[in-house]
């Protein structure tokens, strides 16, 4: 039996969400600037700046991803959703000119997992900013894995501070990859063996021929 009491579940991929991820639920959790399109009976006490029962059209306010992806419809307008900063115009040019110059993590932590996310919410800036987030992982990535690549036994705190939680996962994954490689290099890898979805099928073909 495994030992690891916790195996990492990967988040979604795009606009997709795994709701067995702790990132993704921590991503559901960030806030959204938001307006209210009608009136919210009996729900004031959800809006601290307010002591009025219900929260009138054209309230601005902030909601987590969650719940204003439950409450936007296209048809039907119960509020609109404001674009973060991060993903306006004036931080789209600062991107185009030189991503790797942003901290993403102090702008996101979930830069490219909001931006996909917002993506839910109609708006006619979604193409420049899916655009956005395609040219920004392209321009980061190659330093982030040579980064990862040329940090072999030394303190990478420094180097991953200002990533974001998936360059995070890509610079852990290089670094995992530069180990094996080094141990395989020194003759102190382990031995092969087959997968675990290997065995379990062998496990279920002898019950069957057993039966």
């Amino acid at each position: 039996m495994d030992s690891q009491s916790y195996k990492p579940v990967p988040p979604g991929i795009g606009m997709e969400e795994n709701l067995f991820s702790l990132d993704d639920i921590l991503l559901s959790h960030e806030r959204l600037p938001c307006r209210t399109e009608s009136a919210f009976p009996r729900l004031g006490f959800l809006e601290k700046s307010s002591e009025t029962r219900d929260i009138p059209e054209g309230t601005k306010m902030e909601m987590p991803l969650w719940l204003a992806k439950g409450l936007y419809e296209r048809k039907r307008r119960v509020l609109s959703v404001e674009l973060p900063k991060v993903y306006r115009e004036g931080w789209r040019t600062v991107f185009g000119a030189d991503p790797i110059v942003v901290d993403l993590h102090k702008m996101g932590p979930y830069y490219y997992g909001l931006g996909s996310q917002m993506l839910h919410f109609d708006s006619p800036e979604n193409p420049e900013i899916a655009n956005t987030i395609l040219q920004t992982f392209i321009g980061r990535f190659r330093r982030t894995m040579d980064s990862s690549q040329n940090a072999y036994n030394e303190d990478t705190s420094a180097l991953v501070e200002r990533l974001d939680c998936l360059e995070r996962s890509l610079f852990k994954a290089g670094q995992s990859g530069l180990n094996s490689f080094q141990l395989w290099e020194k003759g102190r890898s382990s031995h092969l063996t087959a997968s675990s979805l290997v065995i379990n099928y062998r496990k279920r073909k002898m019950t069957d021929l057993q039966a």
